[in-house]
C-alpha cells in the first residue's frame, strides 16, 4: 500500500511500536525485542524483471533485531487495507532483497528475514492464498520442484481480546479500534488509555479507514489536549454538533430568503418586513406559502 504512505514517521516505525507488535504476535507478550536493539534498516531495492530494465520496490518498515554484538534477525511490517491476492510474491521479493544485502556483505552465515503483513480490514478475514504455491498454476510434474513461501498475516480487528491487552504500546489502541469497529460500525471511540504518539495514531486510523475525520481533528483549533480516543471521540462529537448548528442556519437563511421573494414580487412589502422581524409572523407566511417542509 505504497500509494497510502508518507515521507512522515509511521506508527510502527517507532522502537517501542515496533518492538510490542513483534513480541506479541510472536513471542506472545513475551518482552524479549526490546526498543533499543532495534535499528532501522533500508526499505528501498531494485531489481531486474524480464524487461531487463531495473526496477524498483519498496516495503514500509525493516529494522535489525541486535543484541550487543549479536545480529539476531532482521524484521519487516507491511501494512494492508485491502487483500492482496498476490501478497506471499510481494513478500518473498522484499525478504529476498533482505537476503541479498547479506549476501553483498560477505557474510560467513546469513541471518533470518522475518515479516508481518498487518491487515487491517474490518469487512471480512484475510480470505487469499498465504503461501507462494497457491497463487501460482504449477504445470504437472513440477510441484516437487517449486519451492514455497508462506507469509504471516495478521488480522487486526480479528485478534481475541486476551491478545489486545498483552499490546503495551499505542499499537494496544489502534487494535481495539480496529476490533470495535469491526463489531459496531458506528463505533465511538470509548478507550482511555493515554496516547503517547497522538499524530501518527489518528494518521493511520485516517489512512487504514478511509475517513479524513481523524486526520481533521489533527488540524483542528481544540487540538491540543488530546490524549485519548476519548478526546477524539468529544472533538468529533462537538465538530458534529457545529457542522450541526451551521448547517441548520443556512437552511434557515435559504428559506428565509425564499419568504421574501415570494412576498416582495406579491408586492406585500408591509408583511416582508413583518417576516424579517417577528418570528410568529414568519411561521404564518411559511405556512401560508407551504415553505415549511
Amino acid at each position: 500500500m505504497r500509494e497510502k504512505d508518507s515521507s512522515e514517521k509511521m506508527l510502527e516505525d517507532y522502537d517501542d511500536v515496533f518492538a510490542d507488535i513483534m513480541n506479541v504476535i510472536i513471542f506472545g507478550g513475551e518482552r524479549r525485542v526490546k526498543p533499543g536493539a532495534l535499528r532501522d534498516l533500508p526499505t528501498h531495492s531494485q531489481y531486474k524483471a524480464d524487461d531487463s530494465k531495473l526496477h524498483e520496490q519498496e516495503r514500509d518498515i525493516a529494522k535489525l533485531w541486535k543484541e550487543g554484538n549479536v545480529e539476531l534477525a532482521i524484521c519487516g511490517v507491511e501494512n494492508q487495507t485491502k487483500i492482496e491476492k498476490f501478497m506471499p510474491a510481494r513478500a518473498m521479493g522484499y525478504d529476498g532483497a533482505s537476503y541479498r544485502r547479506q549476501l553483498l556483505k560477505r557474510r560467513t552465515r546469513l541471518i533470518p528475514v522475518v515479516t508481518l503483513v498487518l491487515y487491517f480490514g474490518t469487512d471480512r478475514k484475510w480470505t487469499w492464498p498465504t503461501t507462494l504455491k497457491e497463487v501460482l498454476n504449477i504445470p504437472e510434474g513440477l510441484e516437487g520442484y517449486v519451492n514455497d513461501y508462506r507469509i504471516h498475516v495478521v488480522n487486526v480487528a480479528w485478534l481475541p481480546s486476551e491478545t489486545i491487552e498483552k499490546f503495551q504500546s499505542d499499537f494496544r489502541v489502534v487494535a481495539n479500534f480496529f476490533s470495535e469497529k469491526r463489531k459496531n460500525a458506528d463505533y465511538i471511540p470509548d478507550d482511555t488509555q493515554v496516547i503517547k504518539h497522538v499524530d501518527e495514531v489518528l494518521k493511520l486510523l485516517s489512512v487504514m479507514t478511509g475517513d479524513n475525520v481523524y486526520q481533521e481533528v489533527l488540524l483542528s483549533d481544540d487540538r491540543k489536549g488530546v490524549n485519548t480516543m476519548c478526546d477524539v471521540a468529544e472533538r468529533l462529537v462537538n465538530k458534529g454538533r457545529t457542522e450541526g448548528r451551521l448547517e441548520g442556519q443556512l437552511e434557515g437563511e435559504k428559506k428565509l430568503a425564499r419568504l421574501m421573494n415570494v412576498l416582495l414580487s406579491a408586492g406585500r412589502t408591509d408583511d416582508a418586513q413583518k417576516a424579517a422581524s417577528d418570528e410568529e409572523a414568519r411561521k404564518k407566511f411559511y405556512r401560508e406559502y407551504g415553505i415549511i417542509d
